[in-house]
């Protein structure tokens, strides 16, 4: 019959599957030296909404592996990767920690990352030493706010992706909403390997559509034994083979290998794994699917079979980055990430991209320096191995660099780089010269450059004494070359140091860690929304400096425009010369070390608007002359450059814009109408309402951060505590004249 005949393919195929099948690409791939080498090799990022489960499944890949002996809990806070004690306290992750492990003769190093929107910046870092990410869903919840945020991260960096439906175990999941969420919300195509398995209600395992089979874990060690069994009712077998020639049929129009053998064997019953395997792959390399596979990590189902799919699925660090080739074997990496240690000091975390990294060896950075690696250690978390070396397509954590900062990219030393850099340029004489900074700059942007986010908080923040200012200034400043959205600046007319944050959570945990790991009891001032400020209309002006310093005249003489423009989003459209003929006569005779300091004067300017301080935004400087006197020293163009500015701004007429927040309320259908009531009190704009399950609803909601103090209390009062929100920054828009004047006064404390 052929039912029995699609079984005995299906066992067949599962005796293929298991274990762990690579394909043809992957295998073969021991050095000639008997080390590991890049294709055994796979760097992954864990990437998902708060809450979804990134932190249990990193453990269960950890104790699955051997790495641990047990199953960290992050309710017990005794979890690998939350270190810090600001995570064991509040059950998230802050910091993004990296972890490595061996699967199946492999080496994964795996990047456990922060849902939380505050700490995006984390997984900004963490995505430019990864070549793939596994997004974790919540199977009750499918695709949530900062699920959307860490895709859209993951696509900029061009990586491929896995899906894992985790917590399949809720009563509430559904996995097919979830893939129908992937399609609509993320416009990919979701390719579901698995089905869940479901008795009395509890996730025991999944079926395999590759093999069709039925995999079931064993719930008495810990998930640690699996094992596959045929399918033997007819009617569900049928459904999973469906569900596989739906899957060939979806690939062949996307793999010429497989169409090709499809069309010999004039069936899909007859195509090899491999082919399947191969295929799957291929197309999830160039980003044309994503594979999806479902389980609970907190009921140990599932991840063992995810980690094979991350092998079989996921690329090697030499399928990505092919640029680096112009290094040959001379060794180049990037930092992307730096921490601080109390007994071993800063930390820098490199993902080597050529060439091997050793203990005692020399690195240059991207600013010139030079820096001297004293240890190396393999990364777990804050556990620190010290091994000898590491090379291509590994992690490596430095003891000994002091100048690095995320985003470095670092290089054996100056003739490596040069010799890159003229492998690169078609122009063989661009490196024979001297060595310059824009070659540096050139080679900075061979790796993937992050982009800070705006902060939308700021606060004051005092020592306990004058006697502790030092101590608090070191201390801000290990962070912020931890954490590069921590902005951190002095006011001159207020005499106070200044935090800028992505949110309350932000600037907390900042506060809690120099009390904790500096023993600095600072104080915080009263959190302020970090408002914009913008022009309405062009403004133009001219300054004179003059002033004798140590007996040297300094003369400056400029005439500048500053008008509205919504395209000035870099700092390269926001100063710019006069392309008349009459300009063009007078700014050719100023040198380009001058005009670069003018920039640098002009820019820091725009950081301080006339009405509230804040960053003056959609703007440009049309500079029309400028004069210097001989022998004026470069600080002074600088200062004059500021000034004029500042002059312009006084006079000119300008308005606040204040940044708005994208929300996404999960509530019950009953409490839809007083959350409505309420948002509508905060100025907030309803951009869609949908349901989700039976009696819930999803309100997407943008909002003035303005009015959200303390929203997500009054939003479970509301609700008898059965809403839930999650918030993003969602860029700044312009207020009118009477909310502005509100802002005005709250801002300056006369409310």
């Amino acid at each position: 019959m052929l039912c029995n005949r699609l079984l005995n393919v299906a066992i067949a195929r599962h005796r293929i599957r298991f274990p762990n099948i690579l394909p043809a690409s992957c295998r073969h791939v021991h050095n000639s030296d008997g080390t590991i080498s890049e294709k055994r090799i796979r760097n992954i990022g864990i990437l998902a909404h708060i809450d979804a489960g990134k932190t249990t499944t990193t453990e269960r890949m950890l104790y699955y592996s051997g790495r641990t002996d047990m199953l960290g809990e992050i309710m017990l806070g005794n979890t690998v990767t939350d270190f810090l004690q600001q995570e064991r306290e509040r059950g998230i992750t802050i910091c993004s920690a990296a972890v490595s492990f061996n699967w199946k003769e492999h080496r994964i190093n795996l990047l456990d990352t922060p849902g939380h929107i505050d700490f995006t910046m984390e997984v900004e870092q963490s995505l430019g030493a990864v070549d793939g990410t596994v997004v974790i869903l919540d199977g009750s919840a499918g695709v949530e706010a900062q699920t959307v945020t860490v895709w859209s991260q993951a696509d900029r960096h061009r990586l491929p992706r896995l899906v894992f439906v985790n917590k399949m175990d809720k009563e509430a999941a559904d996995f097919d909403a979830c893939l129908m969420d992937l399609k609509q919300k993320l416009s990919t195509v979701p390719l579901p390997l698995q089905m869940p398995i479901k008795e009395k209600g509890k996730l025991v395992g999944v079926i395999d559509v590759l093999s069709t089979s039925k995999i079931i874990w064993d719930g008495q060690n810990k998930g640690r034994s699996y094992k596959a069994v045929p399918i033997t009712d007819e009617d569900l077998h049928d459904q999973v083979q469906e569900k596989l020639y739906e899957l060939i049929d979806l690939l062949s129009g996307l793999d010429d290998n497989l169409a090709l053998a499809i069309l010999e064997t004039n069936s899909f019953e007859n195509v090899k794994l491999n082919l399947v395997l191969d295929a799957i792959r291929n197309c999830t390399l160039k980003q044309q699917i994503v594979p999806v596979l479902l389980g609970s990590s907190y009921k140990n189902v599932g991840v063992q079979l995810l980690m094979d799919s991350v092998l079989n699925f996921l690329p090697a660090p030499n399928e990505r980055n092919l640029i680096y080739d112009c290094f040959g074997t001379d060794f180049v990496g990037k930092v992307f990430k730096v921490t601080h240690d109390k007994q071993r000091g800063p930390i820098t975390m490199i993902r080597a991209f050529r060439g091997a990294l050793k203990k005692g060896s020399r690195f240059i950075t991207a600013t010139g320096g030079s820096e001297t690696v004293q240890r190396i250690y393999e990364p777990l978390a804050d556990e620190y191995r010290e091994i000898d070396s590491f090379g291509a397509g590994n992690i490596g954590l430095c003891a000994g660099p002091k100048a690095t900062v995320t985003g470095d990219l670092v290089v054996a030393n100056v003739a490596a780089l040069k010799k890159a850099l003229k492998r690169l340029s078609t122009d063989s004489d661009a490196a024979a010269g001297e060595f310059s900074d824009e070659e540096f700059l050139l080679a900075s942007k061979l790796g993937l450059q992050t982009t800070v986010p705006d902060a939308v908080y700021f606060c004051s923040i005092e020592p306990p004494s004058s006697g502790q200012q030092t101590a608090l200034d070191n201390a801000l400043r290990e962070i912020q070359r931890e954490d590069p959205s921590l902005r951190v600046r002095y006011d001159e007319v207020t005499g106070q140091t200044v935090l800028g944050g992505m949110g309350q959570l932000h600037l907390e945990i900042v506060k809690s860690r120099i009390l904790s790991e500096y023993r600095i009891d600072a104080d915080l001032g009263p959190l302020q929304i970090a408002y914009k400020e913008t022009l309405e209309e062009p403004s133009r002006g001219q300054w004179t400096a003059e002033k004798e310093i140590a007996g040297s005249k300094q003369s400056v003489h400029m005439d500048m425009t500053i008008y509205p423009n919504e395209d000035s989003d870099n700092n390269a459209e926001r100063v710019v010369l006069d392309n008349s003929a009459e300009a063009q006569e007078t700014l050719k005779l100023v040198r380009p070390r001058q005009m670069a300091f003018f920039r640098k004067g002009a820019l820091g300017a725009l950081q301080r608007g006339p009405k509230l301080g804040g960053q003056l935004a959609n703007c440009t400087v049309k500079l029309h002359a400028l004069t210097i006197g001989r022998g004026t020293a470069d600080p002074f163009i600088m200062a004059a450059a500021a000034q004029c500015i500042g002059n312009i701004l006084t006079n000119a007429r300008c308005r606040l814009l204040e940044p708005d927040m994208f929300l996404e309320i999960v509530t019950l259908s009953e409490y839809l109408p007083p959350i409505l009531a309420d948002l509508s009190r905060r100025r907030a704009r309803i951009e869609d309402i949908a349901p989700r399950g039976s009696g819930n609803k999803v309100l997407k909601v943008i909002a003035p951060l303005a009015e959200l103090s303390d929203y997500s209390t009054v939003l479970r009062t509301i609700s008898s505590g059965t809403a839930s929100v999650s918030m993003e920054p969602n860029g700044h828009s312009p207020m009118n004249e009477s909310d502005e004047a509100t802002a005005m006064r709250r801002a300056l404390g006369l409310e």
